[in-house]
């Protein structure tokens, strides 16, 4: 069965730093890109991923160029997203999802609409 499980998020002060995490099962990472995406209190989920890897290829959304880190570890089937440099509008919850990518001229990115397997999500909240 085809599983991806999202922890690590919580409660952090402007300027702190999260690492994401997204344990998948089912599958090996070499199989689907990975893409995290972000649903902020209020608003639908968006439909771009904020960041993206497939094998040694990355994608950052322009809002978070320079403050997330996506990597992944194969031996653990784990895809993580270092967030730093927190701010509010950071304020969301992030999904990991494993699907196709698309090519755009910002590279490869991942649309929600290409992917296959979602995780149930992971809270994190930018508050003094």
């Amino acid at each position: 069965q085809l599983q991806l499980v999202e922890s690590g998020g919580g409660l952090v002060q402007p300027g702190g730093s999260l690492r994401l995490s997204c344990a998948v099962s089912g599958f090996t990472l070499d199989a689907y890109a990975i893409g995290w995406f972000r649903q902020a209190p209020g608003k639908e989920r968006e439909g771009a991923s904020c960041s993206c890897v497939y094998n040694s290829n990355t994608y950052y959304a322009d809002s978070v160029k320079g403050r997330f880190t996506i990597s992944r570890d194969n031996a653990k089937n784990t895809v993580y997203l270092q967030i730093d440099s927190l701010k509010p509008e950071d304020t969301a919850v992030y999904y990991c999802a494993a699907g196709g990518r698309s090519l755009t001229p910002s590279g490869y990115v991942c649309y929600d609409v290409g992917m296959d397997y979602w995780g149930k999500g992971t809270l994190v909240t930018v508050s003094s």
